[in-house]
């Protein structure tokens, strides 16, 4: 079983993890070809680019201008917000680590393919950023990751690749090329007399459910079904054998 997940604009550099084990990213010759491009584009450039604010524009400037020399930390640790937040990794044995890093993968915009303990600089960079107006090598992320990450992907062990990403970031998966069966997640929740997907909300329960597989070193399908946090309870009624639906 092979979770897959989506990064998070949020990083955490400063909190103290001792946690030595690290590995490299898989394709970090492609990640520097984007960041050799993307040192090319102004504050301005990247504040419309990203749309974010002129600061967030200064920032991020900065961080491809010393994306070498950045200090860098293993990617679970490093990614924080609402889904990270459901992740228990202040508490990691080391076995649990070793777990994650065989059976989790962050898909990224600049790394394309990350394991837990791939280290990463600081950076922001989402996957559906569309480089139309701006003269780059691909008109986007799509488009210049191609088939590499379903390709990495296949060379797993795994039967099932379990979707907990985003939709903007599982489109970077070829679904008609993967060898493995995936299953998508799917929280919802009770609003009147229908149950709909409330965005922060499945946001954190994808995080609780990652730490849920870690935790109990789950790799059969049929034991996703016992998760029951937050008074999530898996729906037969909803579900097929395309998707796991979980309601509360």
């Amino acid at each position: 079983m092979l979770i897959a997940l989506s990064p998070a604009k949020s990083l955490d550099f400063e909190t103290n993890f001792m946690l030595s084990n690290k590995s490299s990213p898989i394709f970090l010759k492609d990640t520097q070809k984007l960041v050799a491009e993307l040192k090319n584009f102004s504050i301005e450039n990247l504040e419309s680019l990203m749309n974010i604010s002129k600061n967030l524009a200064k920032l991020n400037f900065e961080r491809f201008q010393n994306f070498d020399q950045a200090k860098k930390r293993q990617a679970i640790l490093a990614f924080d917000g609402d889904v990270y937040d459901g992740i228990d990794k202040k508490n990691y044995t080391i076995e649990d680590f070793k777990f994650a890093q065989n059976h989790l993968i962050i898909l990224s915009g600049l790394y394309g393919f990350l394991r837990p303990l791939d280290e990463i600089s600081p950076y922001r960079l989402e996957m559906g950023t569309d480089f139309k107006k701006i003269r780059f090598i691909s008109k986007n992320l799509y488009e210049f990751w191609g088939d590499k990450i379903t390709l990495e992907i296949n060379k797993t062990e795994s039967q099932y690749l379990i979707n907990l990403a985003s939709s903007e970031y599982f489109q970077s998966i070829n679904r008609k090329i993967c060898n493995k069966k995936i299953i998508d997640i799917i929280f919802k929740e009770k609003r009147g007399e229908v149950y709909k997907i409330i965005g922060i909300n499945a946001k954190r329960a994808r995080g609780l459910m990652t730490n849920f597989i870690i935790k109990n070193r789950i790799t059969h399908l049929n034991d996703l079904k016992d998760f029951k946090l937050e008074k999530y309870q898996f729906s037969s009624q909803y579900s097929d054998s395309n998707q796991l639906v979980f309601i509360r």
